[in-house]
């Protein structure tokens, strides 16, 4: 459950992301996870530098914490970051699991610096049919055959 937020943790993001920038390694985001007030994962923006567009902060962070902790799950866990999470750090958080999420500069703040969100947000809101990024069903019941063998299957782990 969560506790309290520590702004000590909540600077340390700031200051790693800050330095992310000067030094030239990404972009101006930090992240750390937090179990009983210990920091059990850290991530920076690794975008541009690793060529992946998922190398967020915030999943960075979390993988490095599933990672230490040997766990896919980081119940018990907070985030803290630097800004607030994108829609797919934000997805991330809640698939980890984690408890509680305090973070610096807003989203807004992150428009005026070129980082805008704003229209994921409003693309996850219309059907899919209406998105900009075309999608459509295909081979479902085909598809269907993965989860039926999960269903059947006695070796899988739930999540």
């Amino acid at each position: 459950m969560a506790g309290q937020p520590n702004p000590d943790l909540l600077r340390r993001a700031i200051a790693l992301a800050t330095e992310n920038v000067v030094s030239g390694a990404g972009g101006p985001f930090a992240a750390l996870i937090v179990r009983d007030g210990k920091i059990v994962g850290e991530g920076v923006n690794s975008v541009t530098a690793t060529c992946d567009p998922t190398a967020h902060a915030e999943v960075n962070a979390i993988r490095a914490a599933a990672k230490a902790l040997g766990s896919f799950t980081l119940a018990g866990c907070e985030l803290y970051t630097s800004c607030e999470p994108c829609p797919m750090c934000l997805a991330a958080a809640y698939w980890a699991r984690l408890d509680a999420v305090y973070y610096g500069a807003s989203a807004a703040d992150a428009a005026r610096a070129g980082f805008d969100d704003a229209s994921l947000y409003a693309e996850f809101c219309k059907n899919s049919a209406d998105r900009k990024l075309r999608s459509m069903q295909w081979l479902g019941d085909e598809a269907w055959a993965s989860f039926a063998a999960w269903i059947a299957s006695p070796n899988k782990i739930e999540y």
